[in-house]
């Protein structure tokens, strides 16, 4: 809102410095800067309420070290990540872009659904929609239909949206000639491949017997897959203090230098990447949603004061799987979110590890002798003696290795 209203401001009566709204970087420091303000200002009176309002976290008695201190810490701390991402897009951010708003109803579509699932698990006793309610939160098959819905609304509107289109500069560009230089836009399913010089897939050519106009069968079934498991993923990494904020705050700034290299035709043609028009207002989201994260990371480090619950953990992951596919970068999801990607394969191997050797050897022989002390992958380290904040540091360094190399991917094929 303030861009429109500064950009007014200048045009019609050459206000002094209203014309740096026109910049991407003034405005996405903008964001950066609020959304870390409202959530180390604001986050203590929502803690607050929340305690008032008696909304704790129900704890299960899991065996781990300093898990009986958490009892009754409040959750839904998601609220705080929402509104600091939420509020600085509004005031920064180019709302007529077709980006943006898939990302502002992602935000809150995810949002809500997580928010539903914490409040069954916290007054699931005054449940009176036992169709909803199951054991812990919302019934499964509920969330996933959610996810799905989501997913259909983002495939279908980046193939059928004509704003979603990819550029295509005829020679090479400089910052003499841009503005000169021939380009044509161009409705397109590709994708980046990491590691391949040529290194764009079409996923119109997966199935090369489908006909044409049912090719976005294959891309909303992608969106997803992409979105429930990033989402679900985000979900499962949010076990012990800090972790999934501090993950997703890495995620998000590699995300964003993503969105900032495939938004200038000049990065674009020299990394030889696709050039995306219009992307550039991404990196105002990336930065409000980096900002939050650190901002809510300020009463969620250990110890924490307040945990994100499903309203913050789904909604940062779903918010990440949509920044992959508008950026075009889905595929090298499982090196930037390795994270994720681990603490996901952790909890399947436990699974079909446990049902194998129950099968084969009984159950007793199948409870001594899991895979993992314990899944998710850091209850696993935990188990091992490992104190949480030392698996949380030691995350975040991975974390940061996989973002590095996922920038390094851009020269290495």
């Amino acid at each position: 809102m303030l861009y429109y209203l500064f950009d007014y401001l200048d045009k019609q009566f050459d206000f002094f410095g209203a014309g740096v709204f026109r910049f991407l970087s003034f405005r996405a420091s903008m964001a950066l800067i609020i959304a870390m303000s409202i959530g180390a200002i604001y986050g203590k009176q929502l803690i607050n309420l929340l305690r008032r309002l008696q909304v704790g976290e129900s704890i299960r008695d899991l065996g781990l070290q300093g898990q009986a201190e958490k009892k009754g810490t409040p959750t839904m701390g998601g609220f705080i990540i929402i509104g600091s991402i939420l509020l600085p897009v509004l005031l920064f951010a180019r709302l007529d872009n077709v980006y943006i708003i898939l990302l502002l109803v992602s935000t809150v579509w995810l949002g809500l659904i997580g928010f539903l699932d914490d409040y069954v698990k916290v007054f699931k006793k005054e449940s009176s929609l036992p169709w909803l309610a199951g054991d812990r939160g919302i019934k499964g098959k509920i969330k996933i239909v959610g996810q799905i819905g989501l997913g259909l609304i983002i495939g279908l509107t980046l193939y059928y949206n004509n704003n979603v289109v990819i550029r295509k500069y005829e020679g090479r560009i400089n910052y003499d000639n841009i503005a000169a230089s021939k380009y044509h836009d161009i409705k397109s399913l590709t994708t980046t491949v990491p590691f391949f010089k040529n290194n764009e897939l079409d996923y119109g050519q997966i199935l090369p017997f489908l006909p044409h106009d049912y090719q976005w069968i294959v891309y909303v079934l992608v969106a997803i897959f992409i979105i429930t498991a990033v989402s679900n993923g985000a979900n499962i990494t949010d076990g012990i203090d800090g972790l999934a904020a501090g993950t997703s705050a890495i995620i998000g700034l590699t995300l964003g230098l993503f969105a900032y290299l495939s938004g200038n035709a000049i990065f674009a043609n020299y990394l030889k990447i696709m050039y995306i028009p219009h992307l550039g207002e991404l990196v105002i989201f990336c930065a409000a949603f980096v900002g939050a994260c650190v901002g809510f990371l300020w009463y969620n480090s250990y110890p924490a004061s307040v945990f994100m619950g499903d309203t913050g953990s789904l909604t940062l992951g779903g918010i990440i799987a949509v920044i992959a596919l508008i950026v075009r970068k889905e595929l090298m999801i499982p090196i930037i979110c390795g994270i994720f990607l681990a603490e996901n394969i952790s909890v399947i191997l436990q699974v079909y590890y446990f049902k194998y050797q129950k099968r084969r050897r009984g159950i007793e022989y199948a409870r001594e002798h899991r895979l993992f002390k314990m899944a998710p992958l850091h209850h696993h380290y935990q188990r091992l003696g490992y104190h949480e904040s030392k698996i949380v540091i030691r995350f975040f360094i991975i974390a940061i290795i996989l973002a590095v190399f996922s920038i390094a991917t851009l020269k290495l094929r």
